[in-house]
């Protein structure tokens, strides 16, 4: 009788499921399980939840299909069929960088479990025998640099940021432009100024909130909120740019002082050269094949590098500020100088954007519970808006983890945190009492679903999580929502999925349990739903390749979509 009543097969990445004999009120209908699947009309594919009470596709919102699958620490990889990729999916969200189920006595007979095999994969009931040829994935790394497109607003803001630069450098250097030729430097601290700002949390957590307040209007163009949209999500373009720029804005001008010796001192030229060799570490650093295959070292660097940069070009200005080319001194009326120049307000500039988020740093009490010991829920006290997103740390000078925010906006927040890294393992295997916090939180792109009257969320996985604060929390925007998961109480806990589940428009939301129905079109699914509801905007968090599929789906069919993005 087990072998007539346990079914074994495989889905996402070939983990093996066991459906098994269950007494769970919300068990799937024997009569609906003995239809063909492919009997089922294309309408009726992508029905909302209560449709699925009867059928093994979606599970709400009074019902909660349990899949006896086995807990996978792959939340949002839903395409891989290799495992050799397992370790390389290190985060669960943009481009952001990381208890088993109850079981029943309700009996189902073997027919009953052969339909649940063919709603998971119709195309294998047609070929039975058949073994399907897994087709070569790309690597991450390759989606990510490359997949994207070679025209993207993230590259070209980095092209437009660097070419105003270099323009303006030629016509320095060709006697046209004679300001920029004696404050060389300057243009090169100006460029620092505006990467930092690029990313600093504090200032970003400004200009969304503004951008929101201000544009976030039923009268305001659909146009202009997805061009803004754009730019906010590409940011990092632009201080790469800058970046790039400032290291040839400071080479340009040590070879002017070189070339002009006697003007200026062997302490400046030093201070300089030094300066100059902290740029180009950082850069290198921050490269994509480094960042991506070493981001602790990236991290570190840019870090340490930065604060010592910072600190050098502090004394850059006061050395050459308070030089007297004449006298070959230094004076002493410093003072009255500095206040007068544009190089100590940019420095100064530059370092309250850097040093404000580290001044809110808190090492806070939390509870941390483990799913399955696949993940670890992590809760904190204080309520936080939607959209927002939060670092966390073992360690704050070592390193910083960030993750979407689950709040109702009132007493409390939590993280859900895959067990895929040294630190989210410790989680699990090691619990901590307490952890370090920035308690300024940061804006991404989830932020700016507010921006919009109407938005479709698609999230893979733990994707989810940057979600969920929408449908706890009153939105401006009428929010839709996609959810793609495998094993949802074994992976996720049952805290997560009866948010869900309590959301009062249980309408607006379309759950699929990969567990059970095996691996989806996404992207298929996104433009289904997008056109019944009416999107203005589609966003969407997976693994890159899902990302990519979604938004580029979308996009040829005329549906605005975004996604996280490499450095976005």
């Amino acid at each position: 009788m087990e072998n007539a009543s346990t079914v074994r097969f495989s889905s996402c990445r070939g983990v093996a499921f066991e459906i098994k004999p269950h007494a769970n009120p919300f068990a799937i209908d024997p009569t609906d399980q003995n239809r063909n699947v492919n009997a089922i009309p294309e309408s009726r594919r992508f029905r909302l939840p209560w449709d699925f009470m009867r059928n093994a596709s979606k599970v709400f919102p009074s019902s909660m299909q349990h899949s006896m699958g086995r807990a996978s620490s792959h939340f949002c990889d839903l395409d891989s069929d290799n495992d050799e990729d397992e370790d390389e999916e290190r985060d669960s969200m943009y481009y952001l960088e990381e208890g088993g189920i109850k079981e029943g006595d309700e009996q189902h007979n073997e027919n009953d479990e052969k339909a649940i095999l063919a709603s998971s994969a119709s195309k294998h009931s047609e070929k039975p025998q058949q073994t399907p040829i897994p087709k070569k994935r790309a690597s991450r790394l390759s989606i990510i640099l490359l997949d994207q497109g070679l025209f993207t607003v993230y590259k070209r803001l980095f092209v437009v940021s660097l070419l105003l630069n270099i323009l303006a450098l030629v016509l320095a250097a060709t006697g046209h432009f004679t300001y920029a030729r004696n404050r060389a430097s300057l243009f090169s601290i100006a460029n620092i100024l505006a990467l930092t700002l690029c990313r600093s949390e504090a200032f970003l957590r400004l200009v969304f909130y503004l951008t929101v307040n201000l544009l976030g209007h039923s009268f305001v163009p659909v146009r202009i909120k997805l061009a803004v949209t754009s730019l906010l999500q590409s940011l990092g373009g632009i201080h790469s740019g800058c970046g790039v720029s400032s290291i040839a804005w400071l080479v340009y001008a040590l070879v002017l002082t070189l070339k002009y010796r006697d003007n200026t001192s062997t302490a400046i030229i030093a201070v300089a050269s030094a300066i100059l060799s902290l740029l180009c570490l950082t850069s290198l650093a921050a490269f994509p094949l480094v960042r991506h295959l070493h981001h602790n070292v990236f991290e570190r660097v840019h870090r340490f590098a930065g604060w010592s940069a910072l600190g050098l070009v502090w004394a850059f200005v006061v050395l050459t500020i308070s030089y007297d080319p004449i006298s070959r001194s230094y004076t002493d009326d410093l003072g009255s100088k500095l206040i007068r120049t544009q190089e100590f307000w940019f420095t100064l500039a530059i370092t309250v954007a850097i040093v404000l988020p580290w001044l809110t740093v808190r090492r806070v009490p939390v509870d941390v519970s483990s799913l399955s010991g696949h993940a670890s829920l992590i809760k904190f006290r204080r309520g936080v808006k939607s959209g927002i997103l939060g670092r966390i740390s073992p360690s704050p000078l070592s390193e910083w983890h960030a993750f979407g925010i689950i709040s109702d906006g009132k007493t409390s927040h939590m993280m859900l945190a895959g067990a895929v890294g040294d630190f989210t393992k410790s989680l699990v295997s090691k619990p901590p009492s307490h952890l370090w916090v920035r308690t300024v939180h940061f804006a991404g792109l989830p932020y700016l679903v507010n921006l919009y009257d109407k938005v479709l969320l698609v999230a893979t996985g733990s994707g989810i999580c940057v979600f969920l604060s929408f449908l706890m929390q009153q939105s401006k925007a009428e929010v839709y929502l996609i959810w793609v998961a495998k094993g949802l109480d074994n992976n996720f806990g049952t805290e997560i999925v009866n948010r869900i589940r309590d959301y009062p428009h249980q309408d607006r939301i379309i759950v699929h349990d990969t567990a059970i129905l095996g691996r989806p079109n996404v992207s298929e699914m996104t433009l289904k739903a997008s056109k019944k509801f009416g999107a203005q905007v589609v966003i969407v968090t997976s693994n890159p390749e899902g990302s990519r599929d979604v938004v580029n789906a979308c996009k040829a069919s005329g549906v605005p979509a975004f996604g996280p993005i490499w450095d976005s």
